[in-house]
């Protein structure tokens, strides 16, 4: 049981964040996450839905075996075998929860559930008390619980807390409740429910109407004591409640709430990141908290006011959220020591193999750079962690375009197939990157169509590395690519070969697409 003073933070980006449309991660990319996760210093992390696919009850599985420190909970609809799957993949974990949920809405009962709201009570109650018999710690979610009848939801929660619960959510399923009504549910179910005292009240709030984290907040100020949602707001349609402008509302605002957290705040930017990396989607430039503008000043008052006093027009100081500096750090007669140092001031703490892998990827830019910021270098990191975390089926090995005005943009390639004989074949295109691409096309002959091609600057400059993210489908799965490169069209061969290489190894895999499953 969590103290007055302290809100649980719940993570599920590895659940309800993977429900983003055109997301699907492998076991390694999970892994990675739950580990930052970790480092971050979230109280639960829901690792999957283990009854939906064995792919995710395998991930479950191996994050509830490594990850540690905080508690592992899987999802699970009120099925019992749900309920037996989801102890099957967390019971390895040191600290273990089975966390099921039901419908109970009326909308939800009469068009998905098709049932009466006894039979959906006694469901609910014989599904909590079959996950306490085989776990100590159950949380329970009434789905679309702010369009549920009041007196029904009191009815269940106390038959639920009754039968073993020991954490209720409140979901705001499809994110319909404004502030006021959030804040005024969370009130009446602690004035109205009478065992509510031996149970945490948690709440799970969506973005369809962008008020996920203020209903968040209004619900901690009622007396929840839990909030979920994901990093970088991921999740169901408009996603969930964006974990890391909850949590720093709690740690800025600790004078007016009263409250405070487990979390490592320094370690908010650096999670971000690599969220983003790893699931293609872009933080928008003016995200409170992690966006690229978020402690920039364009304003010429703005820039005066924190040049005098950084409180003048900072709420934050930047570094508390682990914000890099943007001063230039190392150079290219800097050694392996100085880059070592510095890599793990940002975080990353790596073996002998790894640094050297990083040197030689940090001399190569810091000769076409004069300036290495801290960004470079976490892109840099990101870009190595890419090519470790894919099966390099095929390797890059030169890329050359020959484009302009009035001529037929035209690429050659040269790539290492998996047989190590390396091939070299030529194409034209609609411009440099489609030539590009048609080339690769004609050596690998992986039939797919790309659906999403974004390029982003990592710093400024026209030395500036740039950030190529693509996605294509085939046989009817996304796949993700990433690749980062002074060169943008050399950046931009580099993700198509990162995308290509993940469907060559699912196909490998013979994996079937995973199912979408339900949100609570």
């Amino acid at each position: 049981m969590t103290t007055k003073d302290n809100v649980l933070i719940f993570d599920t980006t590895l659940r309800d964040g993977e429900q983003s449309a055109g997301i699907g991660l492998t076991l390694d990319e999970k892994m990675e996450i739950a580990r930052q996760l970790e480092r971050l210093g979230v109280d639960i992390i829901e690792a999957g839905f283990a009854a939906s696919s064995p792919g995710d009850f395998e991930a479950v599985c191996a994050i509830a075996k490594e990850v540690r420190t905080p508690t592992i909970a899987s999802l699970a609809r009120c099925v019992p075998g749900d309920i037996d799957d989801a102890w099957e993949a967390i019971k390895g974990a040191d600290k273990p929860r089975i966390h099921t949920f039901i419908s109970s809405s009326d909308s939800h009962l009469m068009d998905l559930l098709r049932k009466n709201p006894e039979e959906v009570l006694d469901q609910a109650v014989s599904s909590v008390e079959r996950a306490r018999n085989l776990c100590d710690n159950v949380e329970f979610s009434p789905m679309d619980a702010t369009r549920t009848d009041i007196e029904y939801l009191y009815r269940m929660l106390e038959a639920c807390i009754n039968a073993g619960a020991t954490t209720v959510n409140i979901p705001d399923t499809v994110g319909y409740a404004l502030p006021t009504e959030f804040a005024e549910r969370i009130r009446l179910i602690k004035e109205n429910v009478p065992n509510i005292d031996k149970a945490i009240i948690s709440v799970h709030c969506h973005n369809d109407l962008g008020n996920a984290a203020p209903n968040s907040i209004a619900a901690v100020i009622e007396g929840a004591r839990q909030v979920e949602g994901c990093i970088n707001g991921l999740g169901e349609r408009a996603g969930n409640a964006s974990l890391e402008e909850v949590i720093m509302t709690i740690e800025t605002r600790g004078d007016a709430l009263g409250v405070t957290t487990n979390i490592d705040t320094r370690q908010i930017y650096r999670t971000s990141r690599l969220v983003s990396d790893i699931t293609g989607f872009p933080v928008q430039p003016n995200k409170a908290i992690v966006g690229a503008n978020a402690f920039r000043h364009a304003s010429g008052i703005h820039q005066d006011g924190v040049i005098k006093s950084r409180t003048t027009f900072e709420i934050m100081d930047p570094h508390t959220v682990g914000w890099p500096s943007s001063s230039l750090v190392l150079g290219k007669l800097s050694g392996r020591a100085g880059l070592r140092s510095r890599l793990e001031e940002l975080g990353f703490n790596l073996d002998q193999s790894q640094l050297d892998l990083a040197f030689q990827n940090f001399k190569e830019l810091a000769d076409r750079k004069r300036e290495v910021t801290d960004a470079d270098l976490m892109s840099l990191m990101s870009m190595q962690r890419r090519r470790q975390d894919v099966v390099q089926v095929y390797k890059m090995e030169r890329v050359q375009v020959t484009c302009g005005n009035g001529e037929i943009p035209t690429a050659t390639v040269q790539l290492v197939n998996p047989d190590g004989e390396t091939v070299t074949d030529a194409a034209t295109g609609a411009g440099p990157v489609d030539a590009v691409y048609q080339a690769i096309n004609r050596i690998v002959g992986v039939p797919n169509t790309l659906t999403e091609f974004r390029v982003d600057a990592v710093t400024e400059g026209v030395d500036a590395l740039g950030d190529v993210t693509i996605r294509i489908r085939q046989n009817g799965n996304s796949f993700v690519g990433r690749g980062s490169d002074t060169d943008i069209i050399v950046a931009s061969a580099r993700a198509y070969m990162n995308a290509l290489n993940r469907a060559l190894a699912e196909m490998e895999d013979q994996k079937l697409p995973m199912e979408p499953v339900p949100t609570s």
